[in-house]
């Protein structure tokens, strides 16, 4: 099972890298749009600062359609050759 998420986030994390080094070499287009366009979700820094401990919380997943492109790529995969 850890492998699996593994291999998502790291699907995600190729895609979306692969995504942007080629929306960078696109001329201004609607594929250009489609590469470089990404969407953030999440929960933004906030600070819990207690007298001698201070805390940091936060997450944000940024999302672009290569991303997601290679996310189904990987879960294609694992439904195809492991369940």
């Amino acid at each position: 099972m850890i492998f699996v998420v593994t291999s998502l986030i790291l699907g995600a994390v190729i895609g979306g890298l692969i995504g942007e080094a080629i929306g960078t070499y696109l001329p201004p287009s609607a594929a250009k749009t489609l590469f470089t366009m990404s969407k953030e979700i999440g929960v933004n820094t906030f600070r819990i600062d207690f007298y001698a401990i201070a805390l940091t919380f936060g997450l944000m997943i940024k999302i672009n359609f290569m991303s997601v492109l290679f996310v189904l790529l990987v879960i294609v995969y694992f439904k195809w050759w492991y369940f």
